[in-house]
């Protein structure tokens, strides 16, 4: 299969990653279980009347890729594509609120209407005026990965020139209280948190909305190929290895050809044990983490691909994603690998322009 690219890229997160200088202003997350998105001043790009209608998920969805398409020069694209984990949540929790306030009379349809997971994806089209190919992925940590492969797909057999492929997940007050009682959220007494040895379980919880647009050519702005993707449900840790080695063998990779490996500590003691194990099989290879700057939530690998890109183009690796003290001369091919909680594992490989 042929190749794609990624020629445009913007990302909404716990970082101010929309200002043009933010590679020197990150800011390490570890004390605090929950972590906000810096969000832009929506009225900028959205009417003032449609702002208060729309859950956060969809205005940073919105602002995203307005940035994503722009900085590709295309105004309408030939698909829109989304993944996403929980979808719009925050207006899923107002619907239900209000069916028990109101017990289950007079209700207005509007949050309904909403909720749906399929919103972003829809209400991008409709500012864009496009009535092209319109879907949703809902795959958990692997939503864009979905997306992406099926991008991928439309391009090389040419059904699509340039598509716009998006990731996208928001917190809500309920969900969060209910992941800190299930566990899935870190003690409040377990921070400040190292994300590379913890010995607790629990992660610390993020949001964020990246867009990228993937396009069958290559323009002056691309910022990478999409080699290959692979994904997987299951995974037993002893396989780890076996999976990576497998999915480099098929696209004619040696370990040794990547130059840096970005993966996914969360700081959970449990499933980070996956990526320790992947550790040994890139000794010489630029080791990089993120969960520190983005918090993890359900398509946190969007904001990955985005430093990924960013990796690529700049030809530099901020200091604070760095795991061992490896630097290579020149960075040609990137391999990333996420899970969410040891399930739906992926391998995303990109290489230089």
């Amino acid at each position: 299969m042929s190749s794609v690219y990624i020629n445009g890229a913007s990302c909404i997160s716990v970082q101010d990653t929309l200002a043009e200088d933010f590679f020197g202003q990150f800011k390490p997350e570890n004390s605090v279980p929950i972590v906000k998105a810096i969000e832009p001043a929506y009225k900028e790009f959205i009417p003032a009347a449609m702002i208060r209608r729309m859950s956060k998920t969809v205005k940073m969805s919105s602002v995203a890729s307005h940035y994503a398409l722009k900085e590709a020069g295309i105004e309408k694209p030939d698909a829109i594509i989304v993944g996403t984990g929980m979808g719009c949540s925050q207006d899923s929790e107002k619907f239900l609120k209000n069916v028990i306030d109101n017990q289950e009379e007079f209700l207005t349809p509007t949050y309904f209407i909403q909720s749906t997971h399929n919103t972003v994806a829809g209400q991008i089209a409709l500012a864009l005026q496009c009535h092209a190919y319109n879907f949703t992925y809902v795959n958990t940590s692997s939503a864009l990965e979905f997306s992406l492969l099926d991008a991928k797909l439309q391009l090389t057999d040419d059904e699509a020139e340039n598509i716009l492929v998006g990731s996208t997940d928001e917190q809500t007050e309920r969900t969060m209280e209910l992941y800190q009682l299930r566990h899935i959220i870190k003690k409040t007494e377990h921070f400040p948190v190292d994300f590379l040895t913890s010995t607790t379980k629990g992660v610390l919880w993020g949001e964020g909305s990246s867009f990228f647009v993937i396009g069958k050519n290559k323009t002056e702005n691309s910022y990478a190929q999409i080699r290959d993707i692979q994904i997987t449900n299951k995974l037993e840790q002893q396989e780890t290895e076996s999976f990576i080695e497998a999915f480099l063998v098929k696209n004619n990779f040696s370990l040794t050809d990547i130059d840096a490996v970005i993966l996914g500590f969360s700081g959970d003691q449990e499933s980070d044990t996956y990526y320790k194990t992947a550790i040994n099989l890139f000794p010489e290879s630029a080791l990089l983490y993120y969960k520190h700057l983005s918090g993890e939530y359900n398509t946190a690998s969007g904001f990955s691909t985005f430093m990924a890109c960013h990796i690529l183009k700049n030809q530099q690796i901020p200091e604070i994603m760095m795991i061992n003290s490896i630097k290579k001369n020149a960075i040609k091919n990137v391999l990333l690998y996420n899970h969410l909680l040891g399930n739906d594992h992926s391998l995303v490989l990109l290489e230089k322009v």
